[in-house]
């Protein structure tokens, strides 16, 4: 995964290009858009929540709770996918081994590990 300060997804276009081009998993606590990018060494990772999760504080903790879910299920993760992960309402309140478990469950599914 992209450490803090490295390169990870930021602009719309690279969002849209990934929810187009890309495959998903839904699961209870997150949906998992991929796309495989070959030729890039890595990883990358960008994250997003809408309004329907709550208001600023809950949306930024299902991000930070993401962020933490994905740090760990990305640790074995090859190299060359580009990885949104949508929060869902239950990404705020959802058990934090159960969030990880529907992570690591989705990117199995999509052959991100």
């Amino acid at each position: 995964m992209a450490g803090k300060g490295a390169a990870g997804l930021r602009r719309r276009s690279e969002f849209l290009l990934v929810a187009e081009k890309g495959r998903r998993a839904a699961m209870p606590g997150v949906i998992v858009q991929a796309l495989a990018v070959p030729e890039r060494e890595g990883v990358r990772l960008g994250l997003t929540c809408s309004r329907k999760i709550g208001n600023a504080v809950a949306r930024n903790r299902a991000r930070r709770r993401l962020r933490a879910a994905a740090r760990a299920a990305l640790a074995s993760a090859r190299g060359g996918w580009d990885l949104v992960l949508v929060g869902r309402q239950a990404t705020v309140d959802r058990p934090f081994p159960a969030l990880c478990e529907d992570l690591a469950q989705a990117l199995r599914r999509l052959g991100v590990t």
